[in-house]
């Protein structure tokens, strides 16, 4: 059977780790459904539900599936679904990739352990379980600013070796870890940013993409940036993200999706509701994502 890899091409471009809605502290199923297809009609490339941003470690385990299942149902084919599956419970993590693949997800998005603080090769053992338990495409994400543990370039080359492991989404803002991983996990081995404000740069080391928060709001734009680089035309895509930059900041100036969720709710898109131990933004933040709209033209 050939490697899972070989289809690994079609995770690229700009995708939106996307906000799950809430209304009165219920999952929004329409606006998730309308949010989503407006990603595909602005041209998103894929699509991340239940990720950081889809404030996954709130959800129950009925509300997650459901976010997924209404995600595979509305992008219909369209575009693929990388659907969260993270978790710092092992037994879990293999849990949300089996459902998440029994709800047609094309992949999983599996973050490092957070808070157990596990070692490199507490972390290669997790991958693996999951690896083995479920037949399906593996992200690996890092993010060490969320989970105190960082996988490190050597550790990523022995996850790359792992059958189901076609690539990682690296939010460590180590831009040289591009090119480190493209020597110990191979060409083909699919590259994602995970910090807007650096995705161009990471694309001209040698990834193919962003799983954004940024996209959220613009998706239009992040798509156009994304497809700019992609055809080399940096030019043009520092162009757009000039329009982004004030965006990008915004959106992290309180506690994401806050500011992401406050952004969308301007647009008529969702209520701006988070989940303790988050708030809706403070009058100041709300200030800056708006004056960051106005100066991407969103608003």
């Amino acid at each position: 059977m050939p490697h899972p890899r070989a289809s690994s091409a079609k995770f690229y471009g700009s995708i939106p780790a996307l906000i799950t809605p809430f209304r009165n502290g219920i999952l929004d199923e329409r606006a998730f459904q309308t949010m989503v297809e407006r990603q595909i009609r602005e041209g998103s490339h894929a699509l991340v539900p239940c990720g950081t941003t889809g404030e996954s470690v709130t959800l129950s385990f009925k509300e997650h599936m459901r976010v997924v299942e209404l995600c595979v149902e509305t992008a219909a084919g369209k575009v693929p679904v990388i659907a969260g599956a993270g978790s710092n419970n092992t037994a879990h993590a293999v849990e949300l990739a089996r459902a998440a693949k029994d709800a047609g997800a094309d992949a999983v998005l599996v973050v490092a352990p957070y808070y157990n603080k596990p070692s490199q090769d507490g972390m290669v053992a997790h991958f693996a379980a999951v690896n083995d338990a479920v037949d399906i495409p593996i992200i690996a994400y890092n993010v060490p600013g969320r989970t105190v543990v960082d996988i490190s370039a050597e550790t990523m080359g022995r996850l790359a070796k792992l059958s189901n492991v076609v690539g990682c989404k690296d939010a460590s803002a180590d831009l040289s870890r591009v090119a480190r991983h493209r020597a110990l996990c191979g060409e083909d081995f699919v590259q994602l940013s995970g910090e807007d404000p650096s995705a161009i740069g990471f694309n001209a080391e040698g990834g193919v993409g962003c799983i954004s928060v940024t996209a959220n709001v613009a998706p239009g734009l992040c798509a156009r940036l994304q497809d700019a680089t992609r055809q080399g035309a940096f030019d043009a895509a520092r162009e757009i993200d000039d329009l982004l930059a004030p965006l990008h900041r915004a959106l992290f100036v309180e506690p994401s999706p806050a500011p992401a969720k406050y952004a969308c709710s301007l647009l008529g898109l969702c209520s701006d509701e988070v989940r303790l131990p988050l708030l809706a933004c403070s009058d100041a933040a709300k200030a800056q994502v708006r004056a960051a709209m106005t100066h991407a033209g969103l608003i």
